[in-house]
Parts: structure tokens; C-alpha cells; sequence
């Protein structure tokens, strides 16, 4: 069972930035894809960045420019770099990784950005 563990997460003012991680039990090339989802409250979980196995990136267009997904091979971590900080950036963020049989979830990292 792999396990992922956040942190990084806290409170930051408008224009800030933060920088989550992702640490997995396990080899994270175990994972086709790493992804960071948020969810603010009242609302869906949505995708924000997400890292293939082949170092190929994809962003929500509300982070374009602003956010950026990486990973550390070797400490088996994956980041989410967030720059420029808005109050709608708000939420809990979750690591989410997928092999070819599961689906794995940490336990959620909350962000708050003050105005």
C-alpha cells in the first residue's frame, strides 16, 4: 500500500507563495501520472497540475503561469510550486496518484490566501 504525505500548506497573503510536496512510500515511478487536485468548500474537486511518468505537465487554466508541478526523484516527492497567490486559490489541495490499478489519495493540505 503506498502511501502519500503533504505539507507545505498555511496561510499567505495575496501575492504570496507557497510550495507543497508530495512524499510517497514508494518509488513514485510506480505512478503513470502525479497530479495536485484542490477543493474549496461548496465545491468540486478539480484538477490543478499534473506530472507524467514522461516529465510531460498539464495546468488548469487558473494556474497557467502562476503554479508549477515537479518532482524530486530521488527523495520520491512531487511539488507544487505556487506563485502569485490569489484568495480564490483557497482550498485543500490533494496529492492524487494513479498506477495501473489504483488510485491513491494523501490526506489533503489546506492553503489560505488572505486579501
Amino acid at each position: 500500500q503506498v502511501q502519500l504525505v503533504e505539507s507545505g500548506g498555511g496561510l499567505v497573503q495575496t501575492g504570496g507563495s507557497l510550495r507543497l510536496s508530495c512524499a510517497a512510500s514508494a518509488n513514485i515511478f510506480v505512478f503513470n501520472t502525479m497530479d495536485w487536485y484542490r477543493q474549496a468548500p461548496g465545491k468540486k474537486r478539480e484538477v490543478v497540475a499534473s506530472l507524467t511518468r514522461g516529465s510531460s505537465t498539464n495546468y488548469a487554466d487558473s494556474v497557467k503561469g502562476r503554479f508549477t508541478i515537479s518532482r524530486d526523484n530521488a527523495k520520491n516527492t512531487v511539488y507544487l510550486q505556487m506563485n502569485s497567490l490569489k484568495p480564490e486559490d483557497t482550498a485543500v489541495y490533494y496529492c492524487h496518484g494513479d498506477t495501473m490499478s489504483m488510485d491513491y489519495w494523501g490526506q489533503g493540505t489546506q492553503v489560505t490566501v488572505s486579501s
